[in-house]
């Protein structure tokens, strides 16, 4: 997609906000139109900036109250494990984010489970499905920060 002009940057930073935000209401917002801003958000998805609109969750209500971060390192780096590492994170639904590092540690994981006992259940299973040379896990014990919001 070209650059964003400020219009586009607006509408985007108000559907980070509220997805549900009916068109006549981001309009008077960001002082367009329903049918441009409409235009807009049309383009904006079919160029792939706005990939989805999702609902976002309250964990733990959920019975989802904790995060988890797992740090794995593994003296395999070949593209076969590769691959068989990310088909097991990708079918954990606990697990939220996996991402390939730079530095000492190899990969690192984001889950959301219930308690330890649902962690260690996660991490038997990963093991199982995949050779890991060290996993090592920290819980988070305070949300300070988190969003979805990127800074546009």
């Amino acid at each position: 997609m070209n650059e964003l002009d400020a219009l586009d940057r607006k509408i985007l930073a108000e559907l980070q906000r509220d997805c549900e935000i009916s068109l006549d209401a981001l309009g008077e917002k960001i002082g367009l139109s329903r049918n441009a801003c409409w235009r807009r958000v049309k383009t904006l998805k079919d160029t792939g900036v706005i990939r989805a609109r999702v609902a976002l969750l309250d964990p733990a209500r959920l019975g989802l109250a904790l995060t988890v971060f797992i740090q794995v390192r593994t003296g395999n780096h070949d593209p076969g494990w590769l691959v068989k590492f990310a088909r097991a994170t990708r079918a954990m639904p606990e697990i939220l984010g996996a991402y390939r590092m730079t530095g000492d540690l190899d990969y690192l994981i984001r889950a959301r489970v219930a308690d330890v006992a649902d962690y260690d259940r996660l991490y038997q299973r990963l093991i199982k499905q995949v050779p890991l040379s060290d996993v090592s896990a920290s819980f988070v014990m305070e949300e300070i920060k988190d969003t979805t919001e990127l800074p546009i």
